[in-house]
């Protein structure tokens, strides 16, 4: 009899120790719980790290790969500029020492006119066909961007004009051109030959030096 009750006594004092001890396991659990949720969430910590310097060299990588596609497309954009000015300069001036060559024909037949008799009819049709050779000459030249710098009863300009003399005059205003000796060209306004002119000065004023 007292041996089934001391059976019965460990039956029942066997779930109690069981119960404890779920206790304890699940303390046990409990403390372990936040290490692990530490351990991951620095772990992810450190991904996030990571990822956020990739990501800020990813962002340096593309400004200054971008900066240099703009620099490169500058320097090409100046290049063709420079190059698209060479080829303008060349196409203006290239006709330049060809044009100067051939001024001293333009001169001749300017001088064989001025030197022509038009009053005499034996010479008046060969002075209409030098007329006309030299109309027909500076046509063309002015096709290719010459044009004439003949700067009678002008201003003195000594950008375009060469002065070989002065001379008083009353008739004019100081610094005027009474007279041009040689007319001048200019290409694409570029000038190829001055004029050269005789330049209008004050007349003295007649004072008496002799005292």
């Amino acid at each position: 009899m007292s041996d089934k009750r001391d059976e019965q006594a460990q039956t029942e004092e066997q779930p109690v120790e069981s119960v404890e001890q779920l206790a304890e396991e699940n303390d046990a659990a409990q403390d372990a719980q936040p290490d692990a949720e530490i351990e991951g969430r620095d772990e992810i910590g450190q991904k996030v790290y990571e990822l956020q310097n990739a990501l800020s060299e990813a962002q340096n990588t593309i400004k200054d790969q971008q900066e240099s596609v703009l620099r490169a497309r500058a320097d090409m954009e100046n290049a063709r500029r420079r190059a698209e000015a060479e080829v303008e300069k060349a196409r203006k001036f290239a006709l330049e020492r060809f044009a100067g060559e051939l001024l001293p024909v333009i001169d001749n037949l300017e001088r064989a006119i001025e030197m022509s008799d038009a009053n005499n009819e034996a010479v008046k049709p060969l002075l209409e066909g030098v007329e006309m050779t030299h109309k027909s000459f500076l046509s063309t030249i002015e096709k290719f961007g010459m044009t004439l710098v003949d700067p009678q009863g002008e201003q003195f300009n000594p950008d375009l004009h060469q002065a070989m003399s002065m001379q008083e005059s009353a008739d004019h205003e100081p610094n005027t051109v009474m007279a041009v000796m040689q007319k001048g060209y200019q290409i694409n306004g570029r000038l190829l030959r001055p004029a050269m002119v005789m330049v209008s000065r004050s007349p003295s004023s007649g004072v008496d030096t002799e005292a």
